[in-house]
């Protein structure tokens, strides 16, 4: 399903292990998806965003959202014809949400307990 742009989850001590370099000290990932080349990570401080860039990846943004910048979120829950599931994020200063699509086996009631946990402190 990532061929058509889905995320799916991967193992968060993997996922801290690839992107330790990204975490501060004592900081871990609770949860890790997969978006093509792009990574999402819920740390127990913040969400970050890597965007994989050009044509070999090489080039990479990184993101640092803390939680108490979310100003609010919204999931979708997949259809029976639409078979994504949706996650919308709205930060601090930006009118326009961050929008990132799940496979149908994520379950995007877990990814908005894990926001609600880290952004209702």
């Amino acid at each position: 399903m990532a061929l058509f742009g889905n995320a799916h989850p991967i193992d968060p001590a993997q996922a801290q292990q690839d992107y330790a370099r990204l975490l501060g000290r004592g900081e871990h990932v609770q949860a890790a998806f997969l978006l093509i080349r792009d990574t999402i990570l819920f740390t127990d401080r913040r969400l970050i965003l890597v965007d994989k860039q050009g044509i070999t990846g090489k080039k990479t943004e990184y993101h640092s959202i803390p939680y108490r910048s979310i100003t609010h979120f919204a999931v979708e829950t997949a259809g029976t014809f639409d078979l994504d599931a949706e996650l919308k994020i709205w930060v601090s200063g930006s009118s326009v949400p961050i929008q990132k699509t799940f496979t149908k086996g994520v379950d995007i009631y877990e990814v908005q307990a894990i926001l609600t946990q880290f952004v209702a402190k």
